[in-house]
């Protein structure tokens, strides 16, 4: 439920959104404290608000308070995969091939690609490793001939697959080894995926990007810096290619082969470097740039991103919002502005990146 009471203000993708579309594409009420006080629900807010707290992103408009959210069927058995490829094993070629294909897949599939820095077992030298994960709403026997038809390339075999119950695939890919159930209902444990102090980037891609360019990228993870940083490719299509723009305000539907998120890490005593950690983050984003979407460049309000614009202090105009919230919300962005404009004339809930009344 943490999942889907935060992601959802954004967005909200997860394991299912290829079948079922996002959190947001799945709230059937809320409710909600408005400027003035008063708790409306769906029926009392009225569809253009409904509509804008479903991927506008967090506090522009309100303070949601509940969520009430559409039940899905899932199959009693699941499964799912991680398997790591080196670059001598042919990892980029492998990357590469992924963009043309991953997007086709079934809308059972969620599939994804993990780069990231490892030491050698050989010469305990620094090489990249990409992870291949999949994770499919049936079982094993169904999933292997698939992929075998598929993504040959990759090599998958019965032992690299494991069948599991729906909220166990939670704990596997979230990397949580070891752990009973129970876990999940701790909300102190610390998943060992992101460290105390991190800053990630994201991006949509709609042309395969060439395989030189994804060696250039993966070479990033040499540097100093990039020893808890990785770069994730998540692949899109099914669901996502039949849902309009502007279902919700979240706009990256059709048209997106897949998203990119960069993100780098580091520890509490290193806060004091953590300038040289976002340095980096910035020239990976940087050299990327020819290769992802454009005009403009797009990006997921729920990595939320404030090298891109920010509001001015105290207040927040609508040119300067437009900056940043086209990349976030596309041609959704002037709509928001003007539920915002209804509901918050005086701007009252806003922040770095809120959306802006019209008249401020």
């Amino acid at each position: 439920m943490g999942s889907i009471w935060c992601n959802s203000r954004g967005g909200g993708y997860g394991l299912l959104f290829r079948k079922y579309g996002l959190a947001a594409d799945n709230i059937v009420d809320a409710q909600l404290i408005d400027v003035n006080g008063r708790i409306l629900d769906r029926k009392a807010m009225g569809e253009d608000l409904f509509w804008a707290i479903r991927g506008g992103g967090g506090g522009s408009f309100g303070v949601i308070i509940a969520w009430k959210v559409k039940l899905v069927t899932v199959p009693a058995t699941m499964t799912g995969f991680i398997v790591s490829r080196t670059l001598e094993q042919n990892a980029i070629k492998l990357l590469h091939r992924w963009q043309y294909i991953a997007h086709k897949f079934p809308e059972e599939i969620y599939s994804f690609v993990a780069l990231r820095s490892v030491n050698s077992s050989l010469d305990g030298k620094r090489s990249v490793l990409a992870s291949f994960a999949l994770f499919f709403l049936g079982g094993v026997d169904e999933l292997l001939p698939l992929m075998q038809e598929k993504f040959p390339e990759l090599g998958l075999v019965n032992e690299d697959c494991t069948e599991m119950s729906w909220i166990e695939s939670v704990l596997y890919f979230n990397v949580i080894q070891n752990k009973y159930l129970d876990i999940l209902l701790d909300r102190t444990f610390q998943t060992p995926l992101f460290s105390p102090a991190f800053k990630s980037k994201s991006d949509y891609v709609k042309e395969p990007i060439p395989e030189t360019a994804i060696e250039g990228l993966s070479s990033k993870l040499y540097e100093e810096e990039a020893e808890a940083a990785g770069i994730l490719f998540v692949a899109y299509g099914g669901r996502m290619d039949d849902i309009p723009e502007t279902a919700t305000p979240f706009p990256h539907r059709a048209g997106n082969l897949y998203k990119i998120v960069y993100s780098v890490g580091w520890q509490k005593e290193d806060n004091m470097k953590t300038e040289r950690y976002i340095r980096w983050i910035r020239r990976v984003y940087s050299y990327i740039s020819s290769f992802v979407s454009k005009s403009p460049r797009q990006t997921y309000t729920n990595y939320r991103d404030l090298d891109i614009a920010t509001n001015s202090k105290g207040n927040t105009s609508y040119a300067q919002a437009s900056v940043w919230g086209r990349k976030y919300f596309g041609i959704n962005f002037d709509i928001l502005v003007k539920v915002k404009t209804m509901i918050d004339p005086e701007n009252f809930f806003r922040h770095e990146q809120s959306i802006p009344p019209l008249l401020s």
